[in-house]
C-alpha cells in the first residue's frame, strides 16, 4: 500500500517528460490546426473573493512545466496543505494538433485531515488530425483517499457525501471527440473537487476545492464561423437537456458574455444563497457532457424569482431538469430554471411577469435529487439561440451585478389579496408549507409540495 502514492507520481512524471519532448511538428503550418492545454494543481474559489492556489499554466505552443514545494493556506493550513505540488503542460499546432496537461499534489490534508490522500493526481492529452481524433485521462487517480475516518476507493465521477456541508467529486472527468467542421478532442479532469454547500473551516458556502486540474483540447483545421443571430427572437421553444430540439453545435462552452440589453435584472433566488462559477464543469447527463449554467443553493422552499419582466413558457417537468420552467424577456433573451419544488400560480404558460415575481421554490426534483437543494439558472442570449442549447452563456458575471430583492410578490390564489407587496417576506418555504388553500393553485404540483413537506419534516 505504502508503494500506490509513488507510483502515481512516478506517472505523472513521466507524462511531464513526454510534455516537455513534444514540439512543433516538422512540415507542417501552424494555420492547419489549434491546440491549447492548461492545468493547475491546486484552485480555491471562494465567492467574493480572487481565486488563489498554485500557479495556473497554459500552453498555446509551448511546452512549460513548474514543480513546488509544500502548499498551505490559509497560513495555517486549516483549509489545505501539501507536501509538493506538480504542473506540466505542452501543446503543439500544425497537421497533428496536440496537447498535454499534467497537474498532482502529495501527502494531501483537506481542513485539518477530514479529507486526506496520499496522492493526487490528473492527467489528460488530446490529439487531432485530418483524419481522425483521440485523447484521454491516462494515468490518473488518487492514492490512499479517506474521507471522514473512512477509505473510499475513488471511481471516475463518483460523488461523496461530506457529512451536511459539502460534497466531493472523485476523479470528475469528461471527453469528447467532434468530427464536424473537422476533427478535434478535448478532455478534461479535476482530480478531486471540493464542494461546500454550507459554512465549514472557515470557508463559506459556496466554496470549492480544486485538486489535480488538467485539460486538453486539440482540432485539426479551422472550425467554421458561429451562424448569424436571428434577425428577430426565436419562437420556437428551446431543446432541454436530455430532450429534442435545434442539434448541438459546439463542444466546448462559449466563452463569450454579451449584454442583454437592458438593466434592472433581479438576482433569480430571494434573501441568503449562493453560488460559484461553474459553467463549463463536467455533467454527464446533458448534452455536450458539460454545465450550461450556475447552480444557486439555497435552503428548500426559498422563493425563485423572475429576472426580468417576461413572458413565462415550457412549464413542466424534464428528466433533468424536474419540476422546470422558461422565461423570455422582452427583449428576446431567454432564461432556464430548473430542479424546483414547486410552482407558484404565475407558473403558467403565456403568462406576462414582472420582474422580481415569484415563480416557483428552490428544491432538488430531476436529477439533482438527494443532492443539495438549489436552482439550477441558465443564460440564453437572443443573439445565440441559433445554436440551440449550446447557445448558453456563463451567468456568473451576470448574476454578481444582478439586485437582490429582500421583499417579493406573491400573486394570488382563490382568497389571496391580490398583488400584496409584503412589508417583510416571509420566512422561506412558508408559503410552499404553511398555506392551506395554495396547493389547489394554478401551476403548484401537489405531488412536489407533499415532497417538499416529508422533507422538511425529516430534517428537523
Amino acid at each position: 500500500m505504502r508503494q500506490r502514492p509513488f507510483l502515481l507520481l512516478a506517472a505523472l512524471g513521466a507524462a511531464a517528460a513526454l510534455a516537455l519532448a513534444l514540439g512543433p511538428a516538422a512540415g507542417t503550418t501552424a494555420l492547419a490546426g489549434g491546440a491549447t492545454a492548461r492545468a493547475w494543481a491546486i484552485r480555491i474559489l471562494v465567492p467574493g473573493r480572487p481565486a488563489v492556489g498554485t500557479r495556473v499554466l497554459a500552453a498555446p505552443a509551448t511546452a512549460r512545466a513548474v514543480s513546488g514545494g509544500r502548499f498551505v493556506y490559509p497560513a495555517d493550513g486549516s483549509v489545505v496543505t501539501a507536501r509538493s505540488v506538480a504542473t506540466h503542460v505542452a501543446a503543439t499546432s500544425g497537421a497533428e494538433a496536440r496537447a498535454r496537461a499534467v497537474a498532482g499534489v502529495t501527502s494531501l490534508s483537506l481542513f485539518r485531515g477530514e479529507i486526506a490522500a496520499a496522492a493526487v493526481g490528473g492527467r489528460t492529452h488530446a490529439l487531432a488530425s485530418p483524419a481522425s481524433a483521440s485523447g484521454g485521462t491516462g494515468v490518473s487517480g488518487i492514492a490512499g483517499l479517506v474521507v471522514l475516518g473512512r477509505a473510499v476507493k475513488p471511481t471516475a465521477n463518483r460523488q461523496i457525501a461530506l457529512a451536511d456541508w459539502g460534497y466531493a467529486i472523485a476523479l470528475e472527468q469528461a471527453g469528447r471527440r467532434t468530427d464536424k467542421p473537422a476533427p478535434g478532442y478535448h478532455d478534461f479532469i479535476t482530480a478531486l473537487d471540493v464542494f461546500l454547500t454550507a459554512r465549514h473551516g472557515g470557508l463559506p458556502a459556496g466554496s470549492e476545492l480544486q485538486i489535480g486540474y488538467a485539460e486538453a483540447d486539440a482540432q485539426a483545421g479551422h472550425a467554421e464561423p458561429l451562424p448569424p443571430a436571428p434577425s428577430e427572437p426565436a419562437t420556437k421553444q428551446p431543446p432541454e437537456p436530455g430532450g429534442h430540439g435545434i442539434p448541438s453545435l459546439l463542444s466546448k462552452p462559449l466563452s463569450v458574455t454579451p449584454s442583454l440589453g437592458e438593466t434592472g435584472y433581479v438576482f433569480p433566488v430571494y434573501g441568503n444563497s449562493s453560488f460559484v462559477d461553474t459553467f463549463g464543469a463536467f455533467r454527464a447527463d446533458v448534452p455536450g457532457n458539460w454545465h450550461h449554467g450556475d447552480d444557486i443553493f439555497a435552503a428548500l422552499g426559498t422563493p425563485v424569482l423572475a429576472v426580468a419582466d417576461s413572458t413565462v413558457f415550457s412549464v413542466g417537468w424534464n428528466r433533468v431538469g424536474g419540476w422546470r420552467l422558461w422565461l423570455r424577456d422582452d427583449h428576446g433573451n431567454e432564461f432556464y430554471y430548473a430542479h424546483l419544488s414547486a410552482y407558484s400560480p404565475l407558473a403558467v404558460d403565456g403568462a406576462s411577469i414582472d420582474a422580481g415575481d415569484v415563480l416557483g421554490f428552490v428544491g432538488d426534483s430531476g436529477d439533482a435529487e438527494g443532492t443539495s437543494y438549489h436552482l439550477h439558472f441558465e443564460i440564453h442570449p437572443v443573439g445565440l439561440l441559433g445554436l440551440g442549447y449550446d447557445g448558453a452563456v456563463d451567468p456568473t458575471s451576470y448574476l454578481g451585478g444582478w439586485r437582490r430583492l429582500r421583499d417579493v410578490r406573491i400573486e394570488a390564489a382563490a382568497g389571496w389579496v391580490r398583488g400584496t407587496v409584503t412589508a417583510a417576506a416571509p420566512k422561506a418555504g412558508a408559503i410552499l408549507l404553511q398555506s392551506s388553500d395554495i396547493s389547489n393553485a394554478s401551476g403548484l404540483d401537489p405531488k412536489s409540495l407533499g415532497l417538499a413537506a416529508v422533507r422538511l419534516e425529516a430534517g428537523r
